[in-house]
């Protein structure tokens, strides 16, 4: 998901995202470990996705204070 995407999620439907792809990275490396996945690559892309999804949820936090 891109940048400008990301940003017209609303706040419910950021956090909403948030917690599955947080679920949905915490499956794979828990599959990973028992057996090795095709593409680990996909850890790494997860991982970013979810650093995008927080730090759009903290730059919001962050306004709202200034605010």
């Amino acid at each position: 998901m891109k940048v400008d995407e990301i940003r017209e999620l609303s706040l419910e439907e950021l956090r909403d995202k948030i917690d599955a792809e947080s679920l949905e990275y915490q499956k794979m490396v828990l599959t990973h470990s028992i057996t090795p996945l095709e593409n680990s690559a996909k850890l790494k892309k997860a991982r970013r996705t979810i650093a995008r999804y927080k730090t759009e949820l903290r730059a919001r936090e962050i306004n709202q204070n200034n605010a």
